[in-house]
C-alpha cells in the first residue's frame, strides 16, 4: 500500500491541470455563499417579525444551529449530488478514454493502490469542498454564539455524505470510458439515494405489514438523508458512522471488482 499517495498525488494533480476542478470548487463557493446569505437574511427577517409581533419567547428559543446553519448545510448536501459526480468522472474513465488504463494496470502497482489511491485523491479535493462550507458557520462564531459541537457534527456529516458520494462517482467512473455516462450514472445512484425514503412512502401506502414494510426500512436506512440528517442535529451515533463506512467500502469494493475484471480480459 506504499504507493496510494503516489497514485492519489498523481490524481490530484490532474484534477488540476484540467479547468474542472476550478470550476466546480469556484461554483461551490458561489452558492455557499449565496446559499448562506440567503438563510441568514430569512434568519433575520424572522427575528424581526417576532418581535414585532411580541413573540420574545419564541425569539428566545431561535438558535443559530437550528435555524441558520441546518438549513444552510442541508441545501449544500443537495448541491453535492450534482458537484461530486463532476469532480469523479474522470478518475477511471479518463484512464481508459486516453489509453493509460493498460500502463497503469501492467505497473507494480496492485488494484487496491489503484483504486484507494483515486479515492484517496477524490476526498482531498472533498475535503476542500467542506473547509469552503466550514467557513460561513465560521463567521458566525466571531459574531454570534453558535454551538460548536452541533456545527462540526453537522460538518462531519456532510464530509461523510461527500466521502460517500466520491465512492459511487468512483464505481460510476469505472464501469466505463466515457466520462459523461460517469456522470449521468453516478448522478443517478446518488439520486436514487435520495429519493429512497419517498420510494419507501409509497411502498408503506400499499402495505405496513410484511415484506412490504422490511422493503421500506431497508430503503430508509440506505437513505444518506437520514443518517445526515441526524449528525447535523448533533447526534453522532455508531451506526450511523458505520452506515458511512459499509457504503463506502461497498462502493471501492465494486471499483476494485471492475477495474480487476478489466486486467482479465
Amino acid at each position: 500500500m506504499r504507493h496510494v499517495g503516489t497514485v492519489a498525488g498523481r490524481e490530484i494533480r490532474s484534477l488540476f491541470v484540467s479547468p474542472v476542478a476550478y470550476v466546480v470548487l469556484t461554483l461551490w463557493a458561489v452558492l455557499a455563499g449565496f446559499f448562506f446569505l440567503s438563510n441568514l437574511i430569512a434568519f433575520q427577517t424572522e427575528l424581526v417579525r417576532m418581535q414585532q409581533f411580541g413573540a420574545f419567547d419564541m425569539v428566545r428559543t431561535v438558535n443559530l444551529n437550528d435555524h441558520l446553519i441546518m438549513p444552510f448545510m442541508g441545501s449544500m448536501w443537495i448541491i453535492l449530488i450534482f458537484a461530486i459526480p463532476g469532480v469523479t468522472m474522470g478518475l477511471f474513465a479518463s484512464e481508459k478514454a486516453n489509453g493509460t488504463q493498460e500502463l497503469l494496470l501492467t505497473s507494480p502497482l496492485t488494484i487496491w493502490e489503484i483504486v484507494l489511491g483515486k479515492f484517496l485523491a477524490g476526498a482531498v479535493f472533498v475535503l476542500l469542498m467542506t473547509a469552503v462550507v466550514a467557513f460561513f458557520p465560521g463567521i458566525l462564531f466571531v459574531y454570534g454564539d453558535p454551538e460548536l459541537g452541533k456545527t462540526l457534527s453537522g460538518l462531519l456529516g456532510l464530509l461523510l455524505v461527500s466521502l460517500t458520494y466520491v465512492a459511487v462517482g468512483a464505481f460510476a467512473s469505472s464501469v466505463t470510458s466515457n466520462q459523461l455516462i460517469a456522470f449521468f450514472l453516478a448522478f443517478g445512484v446518488l439520486l436514487l439515494f435520495l429519493m429512497m425514503p419517498f420510494i419507501a412512502e409509497l411502498g408503506a401506502t400499499r402495505g405496513a405489514l410484511g415484506q412490504e414494510a422490511t422493503a421500506a426500512d431497508l430503503m430508509r436506512w440506505l437513505s444518506t438523508g437520514s443518517h445526515f440528517e441526524q449528525l447535523l442535529r448533533g447526534l453522532v451515533d455508531t451506526a450511523d458512522l458505520g452506515y458511512f463506512a459499509f457504503v463506502i467500502g461497498t462502493f471501492i469494493l465494486l471499483s476494485k471488482a471492475a477495474i480487476e475484471s478489466v486486467r482479465w480480459r
